[in-house]
C-alpha cells in the first residue's frame, strides 16, 4: 500500500494509506452488522494493508467508534491513524427517540444534541476517548456544519459562528498541546470548507464526495488555496453515493437519494468512455481524486470483506493517461484536473 505523508506543521507529520477506512457502515448504516462481520471487515482492511481509519460519535450513535477501539486494541498504536469528530454529544433517551431511525439499525439509544462550543468539543472528545479506549487521536474533524445537515446557509453559518468562537479553540488548544497532530474538518461541501479555511488555520480536511470523477467544482478556488497552504484532503465518497460504482440506471443513488436525469446521464458518458479503455468506471472512479496532490486519502465505504478486498483491487489498476484525456476533449472533466 502506498503512503503519503503530510507534514504541514512540520511537526512530524502523518503518513497516510493511500486507501484508508471510514467506519460509518460499521455504525449500522443502512443495516445490521454483527460484532463478528464488522471484526472481520476491519481484519480485511488491516490485511490488505489500510492503516488510515476514520470514525465518529455519530457513526452508529457511538457504536462504529466502540467497534474500531475493540479491533485495534492491542495493535502498536504508532502503526495507524485515527480521525474522530466533534460537534455532536450523543445523550441517552428512550428508544423511540433516538436519532437515525431507519437510517442506524440496532444501536445504543442515543440522541445527537449538535454542540460546536468549546466545552461541546471538548466533552465530546473525552467520549471519544472512552468508547475506542484509545490513548490518543491523530486529528479531530468538526463534523457536518454544512447546508446538507443542518438544512440552509443561514442554518449553517449560524453553525459555523458557533464553532468558530468556541469548538475551534478547543481544537487549537489540542493540536497546540500536542494531544492530536491536526484539526479540521468532516463536511459535504467544499464552499464550506473553504470558508473555514478562510476564517482560521485548518490542517485537513475531510470532503465527502464533492471531488470526485463527477464533480470537480471544488478545483474553481478550494483545492488551489488548500495546495497553496499545504492542507490536506481526505476524500470521502468516491462514488457518490454508489452511481459511480454501480453505475448508470433509474434506481441509481447520488448524494444519498435518487439520482436526477441529468446526473444518471452523465455518468452513462463517463461509464461508455471508461469501457472503451478497458477500464472499469468504479476504477477510474477511486483512482481520480488521487491524483491531486492535496489528497492524502480516499475512503470508500466498506461493509463487508468483499468490499475492502475489493476496494484494494480497484486501487491497484493502472489507468491509461488516454482516459483522461479523452475524459477532457469529451467535456467530462474541468480541463484543469490533474492527472
Amino acid at each position: 500500500m502506498k503512503i503519503r505523508h503530510w507534514d504541514r506543521l512540520g511537526n512530524g507529520g502523518l503518513d497516510f494509506t493511500e486507501l484508508g477506512f471510514g467506519t460509518a457502515p460499521l455504525g449500522n448504516l443502512y443495516k445490521t452488522v454483527s460484532d463478528e462481520d464488522a471484526h472481520a471487515t476491519l481484519q480485511a482492511a488491516w490485511d490488505s494493508g489500510v492503516r488510515y481509519f476514520d470514525t465518529a460519535p455519530l457513526y452508529g450513535l457511538g457504536l462504529s467508534e466502540t467497534r474500531l477501539g475493540n479491533f485495534l486494541r492491542g495493535k502498536n498504536r504508532d502503526d495507524y491513524i485515527v480521525s474522530t469528530k466533534g460537534g455532536r454529544l450523543m445523550r441517552v433517551c428512550p428508544p423511540d427517540q433516538r436519532t437515525g431511525i431507519g437510517k442506524f439499525f440496532d444501536t445504543p439509544n442515543r440522541q445527537e444534541v449538535y454542540d460546536y462550543s468549546y466545552d461541546g468539543v471538548m466533552r465530546s472528545f473525552e467520549a471519544s476517548f472512552e468508547r475506542t479506549g484509545l490513548d490518543r487521536f491523530d486529528i479531530l474533524f468538526v463534523h457536518d456544519v454544512d447546508i446538507f445537515t443542518h438544512g440552509s446557509k443561514e442554518a449553517s453559518d449560524a453553525r459555523i459562528d458557533e464553532f468558530m468562537k468556541g469548538g475551534y479553540y478547543a481544537m487549537l488548544s489540542l493540536r497546540d498541546q500536542g494531544v492530536i497532530k491536526a484539526f479540521g474538518g468532516g463536511i459535504n461541501e467544499w464552499q464550506v470548507c473553504q470558508t473555514l479555511a478562510e476564517r482560521g488555520d485548518f490542517d485537513l480536511f475531510l470532503l465527502a464526495g464533492r471531488y470526485t470523477l463527477l464533480e470537480q467544482e471544488a478545483l474553481t478556488s478550494f483545492l488551489p488555496m488548500c495546495e497553496k497552504r499545504g492542507i490536506g484532503i481526505v476524500l470521502g465518497g468516491p462514488y457518490n453515493s454508489g452511481i459511480l460504482a454501480r453505475g448508470p440506471s433509474e434506481t441509481a443513488q447520488y448524494n444519498y437519494s435518487d439520482a436526477p436525469k441529468e446526473i444518471i446521464e452523465k455518468v452513462r458518458r463517463l461509464n461508455t468512455v471508461c469501457e472503451k479503455h478497458g477500464v472499469r468506471m468504479i476504477e477510474a472512479a477511486l483512482n481520480f481524486p488521487l491524483l491531486h496532490k492535496s489528497v492524502v486519502s480516499v475512503i470508500p465505504g466498506g461493509q463487508s470483506v468483499a468490499e475492502v478486498q475489493s476496494n484494494k483491487a480497484i486501487l491497484d489498476k493502472s489507468i491509461p493517461a488516454e482516459l483522461w484525456a479523452e475524459l477532457k476533449s469529451e467535456g467530462l472533466m474541468r480541463a484543469d484536473a490533474p492527472v
